[in-house]
């Protein structure tokens, strides 16, 4: 069986996708294929990379891109993580499987830095466990 092919989106692919993106490369080792994108590219927010670093994944190399048409239609699974990006996201055709997770903006959170670190950790690790229970549903990992 070819390995899956997810493809999370984002409204800046700088946060929520990044991790996503992480998360699902962590768990699902070499039996899944997986990108994050934007509609926008705002670069990697770096308390995102901070945040799946104190969780033992390495996101440093990951760059902010825009959505690929390309990946968009050839991917098995289609995931938005915020409603802008569900509402902006492309048509896709019939064969993709769309998913929508939305998850709180860490990058809005506001407060002391502990507070603003503390919502990263939340959505972190909010988006491992749903990455962990869809690879064991879909892929059965």
């Amino acid at each position: 069986m070819e390995k899956p092919l997810i493809y999370f989106l984002c409204t800046g692919n700088s946060c929520r996708s990044q991790m996503a993106e992480g998360w699902a490369r962590h768990l699902g080792g070499d039996k899944v294929e997986v990108y994050s994108a934007g509609i926008e590219a705002h670069g990697l927010n770096p308390r995102a990379v901070a945040a799946m670093k104190a969780a033992g994944v390495d996101i440093s190399h990951h760059k902010s891109e825009l959505i690929d048409p390309e990946i968009l239609n050839t991917a098995d699974y289609v995931i938005t993580l915020c409603g802008d990006a569900n509402d902006k996201c492309p048509v896709t055709p019939p064969h993709v499987n769309r998913l929508h997770w939305g998850f709180e903006d860490p990058a809005r959170a506001t407060g002391t830095e502990e507070d603003i670190t503390a919502k990263f950790h939340e959505v972190r690790d909010a988006i491992k466990d749903r990455i962990a229970t869809f690879l064991k549903e879909e892929v059965g990992e």
